[in-house]
């Protein structure tokens, strides 16, 4: 299937108390990004930013932006132009202009979360992060966005001390940033790169669903070796880990919105309510609708 050359973003923008903002690091923004392709430089958020003389972006806040596909290109006042590509990272820095948009011909797929504080302060005084050290090729890692995902929904949900929660996700992610670079831990072989690059790609919930054999394609591998390796390496097919994932987004998404049956059928790509119902019941016993009830969400 060939993927329609449209954008997709979920993000969360959320403010911090005086309180919060005494625990030394708070969160400001995070979300996830599709974009198949883009003529022009294309803004993550608007939230946070602010113009110089000259018309250039600057933030108000630090922000980690991850490519998980595709590639683009980054520049700042400290920075030269810089193609990102798959599993690079960028730390924009609060007061220094900056620019970062996907590459026309590839688009890119990306996470970011923005953050404050005292904490993070300290850590570019005692020179643990430099403007002129900003990117860093930290591979496409699962564990990565899963904790960009999970801050997302942590701010999503604003449930009592989320601040706190999200800030200490933040600080793991600095700290095995700061790990990976010092120890050079990207060196992994390109059939693990590749089956992580997959993982990721089948993780983001965009619209446009590719099939597996298309991901493959996509990150330069045949089917047949694709699926194999990702089976040795992950003791399940990638047909089989798709499931999984929409099995997770499925009983996510019966918990913590509104959305109907068939709505949420229909976003995971689905053919209609009765496969979903049927597949949902094989592997949690109950319905979907059975599920939400048990579960006391409200719909």
């Amino acid at each position: 299937m060939k993927m329609e050359d449209k954008s997709y973003k979920r993000f969360k923008d959320v403010e911090a108390s005086p309180r919060d903002r005494s625990w030394g690091t708070t969160v400001t923004t995070a979300g996830v990004e599709h974009v198949s392709s883009s003529g022009e430089e294309y803004d993550i958020t608007h939230a946070g930013y602010k113009y110089d003389e000259n018309g250039r972006k600057v933030l108000n806040e630090y922000r980690l932006i991850y490519i998980t596909r595709g590639s683009g290109y980054f520049e700042s006042a400290s920075y030269s132009k810089v193609k990102l590509t798959a599993g690079m990272m960028a730390m924009l820095f609060p007061g220094e202009w900056h620019s970062f948009y996907p590459d026309s011909e590839s688009g890119w797929d990306c996470c970011w979360v923005g953050f404050n504080g005292i904490n993070v302060d300290n850590k570019i005084r005692n020179s643990f992060f430099a403007f002129r050290h900003c990117i860093y090729r930290v591979g496409v890692d699962e564990k990565i966005v899963t904790i960009f995902h999970d801050i997302l929904e942590i701010l999503e949900k604003e449930n009592k001390g989320y601040q706190q929660f999200a800030a200490g996700l933040v600080e793991s992610l600095i700290g095995r940033i700061y790990y990976m670079n010092e120890n050079n831990t990207t060196g992994e072989s390109f059939i693990v790169r590749v089956v992580n690059q997959a993982k990721s790609i089948m993780k983001e919930d965009i619209p446009d669903e590719m099939t597996v054999e298309e991901i493959a394609v996509s990150l330069g591998v045949t089917y047949s070796m694709f699926r194999r390796e990702f089976k040795r390496l992950c003791g399940i097919s990638p047909g089989q880990y798709r499931l999984e994932q929409k099995l997770a987004r499925a009983t996510e998404l019966l918990v913590s919105t509104n959305e109907g049956i068939t709505e949420i059928a229909h976003r995971l790509h689905f053919d209609n309510i009765g496969q979903f119902s049927a597949f949902f019941k094989k592997k949690k016993g109950v319905s979907p609708l059975e599920y939400r009830k048990n579960c006391g969400a409200n719909i």
